[in-house]
């Protein structure tokens, strides 16, 4: 049972919800309490847990301590129009190994997912996205992960775990279900250009901090995501001081609360994770507030979801082909629900990579194909596609 991973929430935070009006989103939630034991998960759409786990994470202990204070910000704002249900399952505090309290969090992620339930991962370390991914194993699909991240956190194959190393060990160990990652948000002079270059050759996709502020380019990034891992070291420093890793530079907190609304959005995004918050760092509970908010945006994100695909037929789409003067045409759908564009992929009917036969793009690729530049996104899918 994942009950016996889990802590109910502090006493603290239901006196406090108390004192919030009725159509407070708390009370919206189904809470694992002392007094109410643990939720029902059957039906739920949406699980939130917290990890109270902070020894793999470089340069900033103390992370995942102090969730109540998020979850008090989280539960006094008023939900949007929504008809999803929501539970709140608690936190898995600290095992006596690092390796306890990861095994604790595959076996959450694994019945949460298996059921069809997205979970929102708060707290520890980025390294939890290691484990996050290796929970995809149990539905024996390839994977794609998305980070905002001012870092890559490649680190080597020979690195403990970390929250700096653990993309090496989602890249290198088997099995590998891997088939596409991307970041959000890199500032160049926290990476190598040995690990730029590296990403590069892989057919991997980033975005430097200056493009990715232009929302509408990142869109499609989000779109084509299976796990949104967000380190808040992402976001600038004046806008989320809790973490020891923050930096002058980075996302406002308008823009990092869209990105979460367009992880929402997307038909395909399974799990998604905010990481890295330290209360002692936090100044009038601000980033706690961000984060709430962050949260609040997702669902809502998850609420508006249309499934234009891959649920949809083809006919739901607005076909376009685009002649080559020196290659096959390139397809192109733009979906009536939406307005939101993809470019199809040609592959054999049995390859692994089927459901990736659709990439999200935007209409801007479609123009530049029409003007004889193919799409950088679609070379990299065919690269992959025919390396596997």
């Amino acid at each position: 049972m994942i009950k016996d991973f889990l802590t109910p929430i502090k006493d603290i935070l239901l006196a406090n919800l108390a004192l919030q009006p009725e159509s407070c989103l708390g009370n919206k939630i189904n809470i694992h309490t002392n007094k109410n034991d643990f939720p029902d998960i059957e039906g739920a759409q949406i699980a939130i847990f917290g990890v109270q786990e902070d020894r793999n994470s470089e340069n900033n202990f103390g992370c995942g301590e102090d969730l109540f204070l998020v979850r008090k910000k989280l539960y006094a704002l008023f939900p949007g129009n929504w008809n999803t249900k929501i539970v709140d399952l608690g936190n898995i505090t600290k095992g006596a190994e690092v390796s306890d309290t990861y095994f604790a969090v595959s076996e959450i992620l694994t019945a949460l997912l298996t059921r069809n339930i997205i979970p929102i991962i708060i707290g520890g370390g980025q390294d939890i996205t290691y484990i996050n991914y290796r929970a995809y194993d149990a539905l024996e699909q390839t994977v794609n992960i998305t980070t905002v991240d001012s870092r890559f956190d490649l680190g080597s194959l020979d690195d403990q775990l970390s929250s700096q190393s653990y993309l090496s060990k989602i890249i290198m160990q088997t099995p590998n279900n891997l088939f596409n990652y991307c970041n959000v948000g890199y500032q160049t002079y926290f990476n190598s250009q040995e690990s730029i270059q590296l990403l590069d050759s892989l057919y991997f996709d980033a975005y430097r901090l200056g493009n990715a502020k232009e929302l509408e380019i990142i869109e499609p990034a989000f779109r084509n995501a299976d796990i949104v891992s967000i380190d808040l070291g992402a976001v600038r420093q004046s806008e989320a001081p809790a973490n020891n890793n923050a930096s002058p530079n980075g996302f406002y907190g308008e823009e990092i609360c869209a990105i979460s609304r367009y992880a929402g959005l997307s038909d395909k995004v399974t799990s998604f994770g905010i990481y890295e918050y330290n209360s002692k760092l936090d100044v009038n509970s601000q980033t706690a507030n961000l984060i709430a908010q962050m949260i609040w945006y997702f669902i809502e994100g998850v609420n508006a979801r249309v499934k234009d695909y891959p649920f949809s037929g083809k006919e739901n789409y607005q076909k376009f082909t685009v002649l080559l003067d020196d290659d096959d045409p390139l397809i192109f759908y733009k979906s009536h629900k939406t307005g939101r564009w993809w470019i199809e992929i040609n592959i054999l009917s049995d390859n692994k990579y089927k459901r990736h036969a659709l990439i999200p793009c935007t209409y801007k690729d479609y123009t530049e194909a029409t003007n004889q530049k193919i799409p950088e996104k679609w070379y990299k899918a065919m690269q992959k596609m025919m390396a596997s």
